[in-house]
Formats: structure tokens, C-alpha cells, sequence
């Protein structure tokens, strides 16, 4: 029985150590749902302590799969004065392109945009039927 004591006793100290954490705001607990949401919002901007932060410890089954690709709409799009296309897409991202090539794509509201992932860190963005122009996110 006193094995039984002292185990409650260190789960009841335990506990009571988690909750003063979150309450102090040194530990934060998030749900899975929004840890997706966390990782769509963030897809193309390079932050090294991010990855550690929501990745998952323990089995590989359990982790979340990282984003590859994000799917929305443009909002807009305008050219600089190097004739470079900047794309404003629904879900609040910007995107500029980085490559020399000439884009041709109807630039109007509401049209199916893809960006994803590339080589060697770099990404793509397909707006319509276009083809992929190589954009960096801003």
C-alpha cells in the first residue's frame, strides 16, 4: 500500500506542477487541429526553431505530416519595375517571383492558385493553368 501513496503523491505533485506551467504561460498545449493551422499559415517562411517547436516526440505514426503544398485563390497580382510578379493569395500570404521568366496567366480575383514545395528549399506557384513560376514567400 505505500508504494500505491507515494505514487498518487508524485502524480498529484506533477500535476499540480503541469497546470501552475500553463497558467504561468511556461508550457503551452495546443490541439492537433491547430498545429496544421500553425503549419499552413507558416508554409514557405524559413524560421529553423519552428519545426521543434510543433513537431511530435515518440512514435512516427503519431507526428504530423509536414505541408508540401498549399491550395487557395488569388486576391491580386502586380508587376515591379524588373517586371517581377508579386501574388496576394486568400489565405493572407504574399508570394514574389524570383525567377527571370515571363509569366502569362489572367490575373483575376478568385482564380485557383497552388504553391508548393520544390528543390532545395525553393517553391512554386501555379496560378490557373500557368506554368509554375519560382516565388519566394514575403
Amino acid at each position: 500500500m505505500p508504494d500505491t501513496v507515494a505514487r498518487l503523491a508524485c502524480f498529484d505533485r506533477t500535476a499540480d506542477a503541469l497546470d501552475t506551467a500553463e497558467r504561468q504561460g511556461e508550457l503551452v498545449v495546443m490541439e492537433r487541429q491547430q498545429i496544421r493551422e500553425a503549419r499552413r499559415q507558416l508554409f514557405g517562411f524559413s524560421a529553423p526553431a519552428l519545426p521543434a517547436i510543433f513537431s511530435r516526440g515518440g512514435d512516427a505514426a503519431d507526428a504530423e505530416p509536414e505541408v508540401d503544398s498549399v491550395e487557395t485563390t488569388l486576391v491580386g497580382a502586380g508587376q515591379d519595375h524588373e517586371g517581377k510578379w508579386t501574388f496576394r493569395l486568400a489565405d493572407g500570404s504574399e508570394w514574389r517571383q524570383i525567377d527571370s521568366a515571363p509569366v502569362r496567366f489572367q490575373n483575376r480575383s478568385g482564380m485557383e492558385v497552388r504553391v508548393r514545395r520544390a528543390a532545395l528549399g525553393s517553391y512554386l506557384l501555379t496560378a490557373g493553368k500557368s506554368r509554375a513560376v519560382r516565388v519566394k514567400r514575403q
